[in-house]
């Protein structure tokens, strides 16, 4: 099951021990106010300002459909008692019902009154197999969807499309009726299987004297009806509850069906508006104006309590786990204890001055909140809540068996829980200042490896101004030790720097935040959540019992500034670590959001400071300057001159020699990857195929010199520096040696200044070296991860053949009319991507030659991830499914 999350809770405005706030889980956006919520067994329905309904998933927060279901606002959404129906009603006159699963519009539903207004509220009768719909007009009306009678043409000339309405469409003599609204977005909605017209008999005309705002079935609620019947209830804007027996067929007097029959009031008639209703048991709860709930008895018809839980309308109710949770116009919600609440009541008090105290309250949307709900997912218990601000938030309940606060891993999974103290400390290795948290990141890891079981210790080398290595083993079934296969997993604890106070990071990076389906913070992507991963699926075979080879993890603290110190204490403690049969990493991302991929080359990298230097001090352009003084800003800038001609072609002796030839496998591989960008639309800017071939091979199988940044001695002014220093990289592909590139370059740069004859010094440092490497796609660990791949995204590969077949239609989201998210990639190739990169990792050819075994890359992220940059993320889908393959891999291997 993929990972419910949480994030830290929002400062509560009322707390009472041991109750807490809600943490938030994760926050959903859409482009417009979320009016409605339901939740189903797996999927959270949200009905829109603009019309539309989005779904999205409990599992991994990714959007499922997204439908424009109506012409207008969506007011009300409904989930019949098995899940099996969606009912949606709106500020149109229409009432659709929907498969919940493919979001197919099985029927339409109209009414033939004009003036019928919006349709707040909707509910459905199972019982009787019936829809009632409460109206801006006072009514309730309602239809069988069994009832042939009721079933038109789909064009049928009564339809509030077609037929004129008695106000809009009159006309004076000589006079034009108003032109009727269009927008592109009606022609979006789907079509339904079946229209129903409701019976002009099947009507309840001021069921309430104020709009019909919220209605609800109940069984066995009151004891004016028999406990097996569903009866309704609805809420009106004249301030009264009432509650309405079902299933009469008759015409009563007034020429209208008895289908609806008033059997109690509840409430005066004082226009105190009732927005929401709850029912537990024989109590009814009603949310009302200015924040107040009142606590009805349908047995006795007596107003038990009257609760002000709120500023603002309370325009949503909920019973949840034994309490009430309400929500309300001023962003606020609430929760509150009650009594007689089901298979709570033993636990519970009776008394029930004794109980509706608020235990918690907190601002949980910076807008209205119009909508809640409640479920219970993966044995997490989650509160949801639809703003106007735009967002739906899901709240994890902290469990009330803890006494203190629970921590995250009595409430989250534990992979989540664990990446988000991951993320919390700040492992900037390339500053000083963050030496403290490299260093306790080192230790939550070697905490955390060891507390699932792990034999784990804090490697260094003799420099001690170098981070640790965590070294941990995790040894599979007990088989002779010699038999077993030992795979080393190699990652990093530390990350590049993130200033959340220059504004460009939506949250807090050393927070981790969930939003839209994905993970916020820095490290989250590179290369914390592909850690907490693979360690997550060593302990998911351990817990199986089907860990047969041992688990090696090798985790540094300096990978992104040099690997400094690594090499040197990889070979101090050789022996310790052991024969190693298989070497795995996961320190990259797709090439593009969609399709899954296994990178098999990297380049290598050079980086050197070229410095000039003079005897003397930094002098006055004016006062000084003259040809007799060489300048070392003009020496550096022409020898760096030399390093490069005319398009980048890298001057050095033979500096292009030993680069391998582009073999037909590999070829192959371009022109995969080749169908799928042209596919998706990356050379819509006139960009031809081949560009884009010769442009993915110049960036990841071609060398490269880069000039990157020149400093000089003195302050700004008209001086001549006594010395400046360039920084300049050299990218490497396989076939080329890291140790001759730099004797090459060196020797270059010096018979160069030679050449200038200057009594200026010159000094070359080289800072950084990583050798290229290139793996073989072809061997046993490639296969063993390509088959994890296949196996983990099936529903990506699901269509995979040699002809590309026409699959779902999609929306411009990408999501699928069947509910899944197109891959027109992924059904063409049938695999996963094989790319090389650029960029470059010094420490996974250094470990292949160390330890003589095979190396191989996984990429976890989307290309969007962001890492390095602002708002870094991960989705929650790609860390769930890279635990997956790690899983399977870890096993096969």
């Amino acid at each position: 099951m993929p990972p419910v999350l949480a994030a830290a809770a929002p400062s509560p405005i009322l707390e009472i021990p041991p109750h807490t706030t809600p943490q938030l889980a994760h926050t959903l956006r859409h482009d417009s106010s979320v009016l409605t919520l339901v939740v189903g067994n797996d999927s959270i329905y949200a009905g829109t300002q603009n019309g539309e309904i989005v779904v999205w998933s409990l599992g991994d927060f990714q959007p499922i459909h997204r439908i424009q279901a109506h012409k207008r606002s969506i007011m009300c959404l409904f989930l019949s008692e098995d899940r099996s129906l969606l009912f949606s009603s709106a500020s149109d006159p229409i009432v659709n019902v929907w498969c919940p699963a493919t979001m197919n519009r099985l029927y339409e539903i109209y009414s033939t009154n004009d003036s019928f207004g919006d349709i707040f509220s909707v509910a459905y009768s199972s019982q009787y197999e019936t829809v009632y719909y409460g109206a801006q007009n006072t009514s309730i009306q309602w239809v069988s969807l069994k009832d042939p009678d009721r079933r038109v043409s789909n064009d049928s000339a009564s339809h509030p499309d077609r037929r004129n309405h008695r106000f809009f469409d009159s006309r004076a003599v000589g006079g034009a009726s108003t032109p009727r609204p269009t927008d592109e977005r009606y022609d979006l909605i789907p079509r339904p299987h079946a229209v129903l017209e409701t019976n002009k008999r099947a009507n309840k005309m001021f069921a309430h004297f104020g709009y019909v705002y919220c209605m609800l079935i109940a069984t066995g609620a009151t004891a004016y009806t028999n406990p097996e019947d569903d009866i309704l209830i609805s809420g009106g804007g004249d301030g009264t509850i009432k509650a309405w027996k079902l299933g009469g067929k008759e015409i009563g007097p007034d020429g209208y069906e008895t289908g609806l029959e008033e059997i109690m009031v509840l409430g005066e008639d004082d226009a105190n508006s009732v927005m929401s209703i709850s029912v537990d048991g024989s109590f009814l709860y009603s949310g009302k104006l200015d924040g107040v709930i009142e606590l009805w008895d349908l047995d006795t018809k007596q107003k038990l309590r009257v609760i002000k839980a709120h500023k603002g309308d309370v325009m949503s109710i909920q019973m949840g786990w034994g309490y009430l949770w309400s929500a309300a116009r001023s962003g606020t919600a609430s929760k509150h204890s009650t009594a007689h609440y089901g298979k709570y009541e033993l636990e519970a008090s009776q008394d029930v001055s004794q109980k509706y105290q608020c235990l918690t309250q907190w601002k949980a949307h910076d807008g209205k909140i119009l909508s809640s709900a409640v479920t219970t997912y993966g044995g997490k218990e989650l509160y949801i809540s639809g703003a106007n601000d735009n967002t739906v938030a899901v709240w994890l309940v902290p469990s009330q068996s803890f006494p203190e606060q629970p921590t995250p891993e009595q409430n989250e999974d534990m992979m989540i829980a664990s990446l988000r103290e991951f993320v919390s400390y700040k492992t900037v290795s390339s500053r000083v200042e963050y030496a403290e948290d490299c260093r306790r990141g080192a230790s939550f890891l070697r905490s955390l490896f060891k507390k699932l079981g792990g034999d784990v210790e804090m490697l260094s080398a003799d420099d001690e101004l170098h981070h640790p290595v965590v070294l941990a083993r995790f040894s599979g079934k007990a088989v002779p030790a010699g038999q077993r296969k030992k795979i080393l997993f190699y990652g990093h604890y530390d990350v590049v720097p993130a200033d959340p106070k220059k504004g460009k990071w939506e949250n807090d990076p050393f927070q981790l935040t969930g939003l839209d389906g994905y993970l916020y913070g820095r490290g989250v992507s590179d290369n914390k959540g592909p850690i907490m991963a693979a360690l997550y699926a060593v302990t998911d075979l351990m817990q199986a019992k089907s860990l047969d080879s041992d688990i090696v993890f090798v985790i540094e603290g300096q990978e992104e500034s040099g690997s400094r110190g690594f090499k040197e204490t990889i070979r101090k403690y050789k022996e310790r670590i052991g024969h190693i049969d298989y070497i795995l990493l996961a320190n990259s991302y797709w090439l593009d959001d969609e399709t899954p991929c296994l990178t098999y080359g990297l380049r290598g990298v050079m980086h050197a400071t070229v410095c000039v230097e003079s005897n003397n001090p930094d002098l006055h352009s004016g006062v000084d300057g003259s040809y007799m003084v060489n300048e070392p800003l003009s020496d550096l800038m022409m020898i760096l001159a030399k390093l490069k001609g005319p398009k980048n072609h890298v001057m050095l002796p033979g500096f292009y020699d030993g680069i391998l030839p582009l073999t037909k496998e590999e070829e192959a591989r371009y022109d995969d990857i080749l169908s799928v960008l042209m596919e998706q639309g990356k050379g819509r800017d006139r960009i031809s195929a081949e560009t884009l071939k010769a442009n993915l091979m110049a960036r990841w199988r071609e060398p490269n010199l880069t000039h990157h940044k020149v400093k000089v001695s003195g302050p700004d002014g008209s001086l001549i520096s006594n010395h400046a220093s360039a920084k300049i990289s050299v990218r490497l592909v396989p076939g080329q040696k890291v140790e001759e590139v730099t004797s090459s370059l060196t020797s270059f740069l010096e018979q160069e200044f030679e050449n200038l004859d200057s009594n200026n010094k010159l000094s070359i440092e080289i800072d950084e070296q990583a050798e290229p490497w290139l793996g073989d796609p072809g061997n046993y660990i490639f296969r063993t991860m390509e088959d994890a791949v296949l196996k983990a995204w099936d529903p990506l590969f699901a269509r995979r053949s040699s002809l590309h077949t026409p699959g779902p239609t999609a929306d411009a989201n990408g999501v699928s009319s069947d509910g899944g998210h197109t891959s027109g990639s992924c059904a063409k190739l049938g695999r996963p991507l094989y790319i090389r990169e650029g960029g470059s990792i010094p420490a996974i050819r250094f470990l292949e030659k160390e330890f003589n075994a095979p190396a191989a890359h996984l990429p976890c992220g989307q290309a969007s991830d962001s890492a390095h940059l602002n708002n870094e993320r991960l989705r929650v889908l790609n860390l769930s499914k890279s635990r997956e393959i790690f899983r399977y891999v870890f096993q096969k291997l």
